[in-house]
């Protein structure tokens, strides 16, 4: 079976059905009606772009204006327009299932699987908010737009930003159906549409009712698909090759949380994911778009197809753990760390040091590092480093080093330890590449040392065969992870979640 890594990188990286639209036809078609309906789908948004600006200017970003019959015109030329920019791209028809709830009966739409930037067909059809980055309503014409569906904006550089937006989901919600409804793609990452990957709790957080919203394209050559391999542009060429590209919108029932669920987000989300995945026909996994960022980072220390950080990464999340992480909350904890320098934890005492009841969760993430039974409680602070620091690996090493040894430095066990952890791999060969880093035969190296080494050698993992264990190789057919059992000091050669349904029943 595949490793969780290798399948978590395949629902990212690899379309779900493969591209089988002829050599040929792509070439006469990009010759011909390619740019054409490109330029037509460009002189529609410019068409717009006038309609938005005046419905825009002056209106309130904090307050919902009574709707005045000129913005409902404007309102009803817009989707009439973005309609035809839809059918120039060979939408030519839009199949919907279902009937959509009204914004007092559902105040939020859940829409699933996300998997292209088509996906906003939906959007431009109800004038629903959705929630975005905030650089883009700084986009020529296309800003104008957006912010003509008074969407909730998320700023990457205000750390404050995640909090507000959510209290603004919130605001909005418990509205009464006075502002427009919410449609929020609770995945928050694009996927090959091939499961469900855990639903982001905020659009379960206001403890309303929700209409799930499934999103089909039943395409017979070229799959809508904007994973990372295929990229914007190409899934844009190739989709405005197609004669024909179909899309099917279905509305299900209106879900109304239990009492229990407006408590527990995460359980309401888990329900109406499953309620969805079974819709759908799809399978569901518990990894999120935190565990889509860990596997695709890129850098000398990218994970490995064998590592356990995945699996680490969704048990502290299932914990809370992560919540809050910042890199001055990382530092406390290294300090913490190196208190207990030289001292090894139960897994009583590891229950302590997290201030967590003994669960089975804790029990879990235990194991992933414990030897002889007992554990060193750095390796946890450095491994929680890495997923909550995906692109940032220097910064883990770097904190690796001023944590666990007095003098910064450290000896050839040592960095072993450090990669292993940082990797979560069960071995890591470090004899030839220790050698090789301690040019003056020091017996220890710093940080300073490794990061002179690693910018002369960058491929250092592949160069000095520091990877000792096998790599899973694909099973032929697989679809899913396997279910496997962590080994003893973690870092298992092929770890996957457990099976989603028992563990949704553990949760429930």
């Amino acid at each position: 079976k595949d490793s969780a890594a290798v399948w978590l990188q395949k629902l990212l990286l690899n379309p779900h059905i493969p591209l089988i639209l002829p050599q040929a036809e792509i070439a006469v078609m990009t010759v011909t009606l390619f740019p054409v309906r490109l330029l037509f789908a460009a002189f529609m948004m410019l068409l717009a772009w006038p309609f938005a600006f005046v419905a825009t200017v002056g209106r309130s970003e904090d307050a919902v204006e009574p709707l005045s019959w000129w913005r409902w015109l404007v309102d009803l030329v817009l989707k009439a327009i973005m309609r035809a920019m839809w059918f120039s791209g060979g939408f030519h028809w839009v199949r919907v299932k279902g009937r959509p709830a009204l914004p007092s009966e559902a105040p939020i739409l859940t829409m699933a699987p996300h998997s292209s930037y088509f996906d906003a067909i939906p959007v431009t059809m109800t004038m629903a908010s959705i929630v975005m980055k905030a650089e883009s309503k700084d986009i020529p014409v296309w800003g104008t737009l957006i912010k003509f569906i008074r969407p909730m904006f998320v700023s990457r550089s205000d750390q404050d930003s995640r909090r507000k937006t959510v209290e603004e989901i919130k605001r909005r919600a418990c509205s009464d159906g006075e502002w427009p409804q919410i449609m929020i793609f609770p995945e928050g990452t694009c996927t090959n549409r091939s499961c469900l990957i855990a639903f982001k709790p905020g659009a379960f957080i206001p403890g309303v009712p929700v209409q799930p919203v499934l999103l089909r394209y039943p395409n017979e050559m070229v799959r809508i698909n904007s994973t990372p391999k295929q990229g914007v542009f190409k899934i844009l060429w190739l989709t405005l090759c197609q004669l024909h590209n179909s899309v099917e919108i279905e509305y299900l029932p209106t879900y109304t949380p239990s009492e229990e669920e407006k408590k527990d987000p995460a359980l309401f989300a888990n329900n109406v994911r499953r309620i969805m995945a079974k819709a759908l026909g799809l399978r569901i996994i518990d990894y999120s778009f935190e565990d889509c960022q860990l596997a695709m980072a890129k850098g000398p220390l990218q994970l490995p197809k064998h590592t356990c950080l995945l699996e680490f990464g969704r048990l502290v999340r299932r914990l809370g753990l992560k919540a809050g992480v910042t890199d001055e909350v990382l530092h406390e904890e290294a300090s913490r760390a190196r208190e207990l320098c030289g001292s090894r934890l139960d897994v009583e005492g590891f229950s302590q040091y997290l201030n967590q009841p003994m669960t089975e969760a804790v029990q879990d993430i235990f194991s992933l590092f414990e030897e002889h039974g007992k554990m060193d409680v750095r390796e946890y602070v450095l491994a929680l480093s890495v997923v909550c620091r995906p692109f940032r690996y220097l910064e883990t090493i770097k904190l690796a080093f001023r944590v666990s040894w007095e003098d910064g430095a450290v000896v050839e066990d040592e960095l072993a330890v450090i990669l292993k952890t940082a990797l979560g791999i069960g071995d890591f060969a470090v004899c030839d590449l220790f050698r090789a880093i301690d040019c003056q035969d020091k017996g220890k190296i710093t940080f300073d040392d490794f990061c002179r080494f690693l910018e002369n050698c960058p491929d250092f993992v592949e160069q000095y065969h520091c990877l000792s264990e096998p790599i899973p190789q694909p099973s032929r057919g697989s679809t899913s992870p396997s279910v496997s059992q962590p080994s003893t000091n973690g870092f298992c050669a092929d770890f996957s979640p457990r099976d989603p349904s028992t563990h949704s029943k553990k949760q429930n």
